[in-house]
């Protein structure tokens, strides 16, 4: 397990079976970092990467790790010290949204105590699921957060999601009443996080975290024009805007 961030490019796929099938996918870059120490960046480049504690958790922990930390508590669970990693988007020019975060966290041995997944939608909301160590080979979880206006908040998820190495390769699947509804998928290769693998990234990908947030709005008014029924939101804590 190494402290170096990394960058990996990657393509994300969705693949909605039910009611009505649709498929899209989108290239983007994700970071892996160690949240107790985010990559410090030469002045110029700063504005294409920053890592703010705002923008996780409940957003006003003063670190990254403490808002990890305190998430963790809530369930009676403590790291004693151990290593995190951490798979996320950054602020590019001062945008964020990380449809899914997540956090590989270990015991101070080495250890793989639990997966942290931390789902956000566009409604400014923010959801964290504890998930065993089985989650590298595959666990699930009652889904409890809305994150699709096609969708209810029901069903289960069943998470593959292996610490990233050489080759990032995880796999999200939801199962409803009736069978499997959605399958998301993330596929990408370790980069070394250089100033110039940033820069090209930042150059194939311009806005990228922009990008994400106005795909994910743009498929959804195609799927309402397709005549698919939004369902309704109930009461969620919800965040501010991500933009600063």
């Amino acid at each position: 397990m190494t402290g170096a961030p990394a960058l990996y490019p990657c393509t994300v796929a969705h693949v909605r079976t039910g009611p009505r099938r649709y498929a899209l996918r989108h290239r983007t870059y994700l970071w892996l970092i160690d949240p107790d120490r985010p990559p410090r960046l030469p002045a110029a480049l700063r504005p294409l990467a920053r890592f703010d504690a705002r923008d996780h958790f409940t957003g006003d922990h003063p670190t990254l790790r403490a808002g990890l930390d305190a998430f963790l508590a809530t369930h009676g669970m403590s790291l004693d010290g151990g290593r995190v990693l951490m798979l996320t988007h950054a602020r590019v020019f001062g945008y964020v949204f990380n449809p899914l975060t997540l956090y590989w966290c270990h015991g101070p041995a080495g250890d793989l105590r639990c997966v942290v997944a931390e789902v956000h939608n566009t409604y400014g909301g923010r959801h964290a699921y504890l998930l065993t160590p089985e989650a590298t080979e595959g666990t699930g979880v009652d889904k409890e957060f809305y994150v699709s206006p096609f969708f209810p908040v029901d069903g289960h998820y069943r998470m593959r999601l292996p610490s990233p190495g050489d080759r990032l390769a995880l796999t999200v699947h939801l199962d409803r009443e009736g069978g499997r509804a959605f399958t998301a998928t993330v596929r990408g290769s370790r980069r070394e996080a250089t100033a110039v693998a940033l820069l090209r990234q930042a150059l194939r990908h311009p806005l990228s975290t922009l990008v994400v947030s106005a795909a994910i709005r743009f498929h959804g008014i195609r799927l309402y024009l397709r005549g698919l029924p939004v369902q309704p939101r109930p009461d969620h804590p919800s965040t501010p805007e991500k933009a600063t």
